[in-house]
């Protein structure tokens, strides 16, 4: 059993090394045995198992081969024990990811991007869900250059997202753009959150104060969809899967990127995550709730020193 356990580890560490890249073949099972001075039957498990995790593919006639994202995969396999504390933005693709993977995730309250960005930098969070657009232009990755400067800092690319007004089936008032928000009650996201920030960003954009604007605040999507279709509100900037839910009409009005911020560190424990974006199953469960991209999901990127 041990020495199973050993030529497991030692081919997972190879492959996430990447020594073993993708697509690459695996030296034929007696070969192996003769190598690793064990048995063919042993061998033969070991290759299960890494199959079974999804390091590796078998087959009955070719030699196993690595997987594709099988480096992700070899980091799972060999860190199944950490559990990467999760903080940052509300976004109900991700809720639905997240319950994909079960325990290897916890997610940290921290209110909104910069609340989960400040989580992090804490030493609270391992990573924040972040949709921040930087002065620059550029979302996200500056921030994360600028907070965890020293830690190797690391984005993780979740998906793109659609953001708009949403409000009562049929548009009853006419709503297009962000300048006619200051006429109407509004659901508003509670300040730190990105979703607050974009608000702000597009009312002043559009010559108008964003303290103008009349209606309570909300603590997520959810929140705010339930508001508009329960006539609380007559409108409030959301997510387009959540008008998706709820039968209420959406206003495109921004796509914006939606990232995970981390520092190198955490990248053993966010494995799970990676290997669930990697899934074409859990892709399409993504874009089928509506208004995401998540072409480029799992992508990992890393941002420098």
């Amino acid at each position: 059993m041990t020495r199973y356990r050993e030529i497991c580890a030692d081919l997972a560490e190879r492959i996430c090394a990447g020594e073993l890249s993708e697509g690459t073949e695996l030296p034929g099972v007696r070969e192996l045995a003769s190598r690793y001075s064990s048995t063919v039957s042993t061998v033969s498990r070991a290759q299960r198992a890494l199959a079974d995790a999804g390091v590796i593919v078998t087959s009955d006639r070719r030699r196993s081969r690595v997987a594709t994202a099988g480096a992700v995969a070899a980091r799972r396999f060999l860190h199944a024990d950490l559990v990467f504390r999760l903080a940052g933005s509300d976004d109900p693709a991700l809720d639905a990811v997240t319950r994909t993977v079960g325990r290897a995730i916890q997610r940290i309250d921290s209110q909104g991007s910069f609340g989960g960005l400040r989580a992090v930098r804490q030493g609270l969070a391992d990573g924040a869900a972040v949709h921040l657009l930087h002065h620059t232009g550029v979302y996200n990755a500056p921030f994360a250059r600028d907070l965890l400067r020293g830690w190797r800092p690391h984005l993780i690319h979740l998906w793109r997202r659609e953001q708009g007004l949403i409000v009562p089936p049929g548009n009853p008032l006419a709503l297009r753009t962000a300048a006619d928000l200051v006429k109407v009650r509004v659901a508003k996201r509670r300040y730190g959150t990105g979703t607050r920030v974009l608000f702000d960003r597009l009312l002043l954009t559009a010559g108008l104060d964003p303290d103008a604007v009349a209606g309570p605040e909300t603590g997520s999507h959810l929140e705010t969809g339930l508001s508009v279709a329960s006539g609380v509100v007559d409108a409030g900037l959301c997510v387009r899967s959540v008008a998706h839910d709820l039968d209420l009409h959406f206003v495109p009005l921004v796509v914006e990127d939606y990232d995970i911020v981390l520092g190198a560190a955490a990248l053993d424990a966010v494995a799970p995550l990676l290997v669930a974006l990697h899934d074409p199953a859990v892709r399409t469960m993504v874009t089928e709730l509506g208004g995401y991209d998540a072409t480029d999901s799992g992508k990992v990127i890393e941002l420098g020193p």
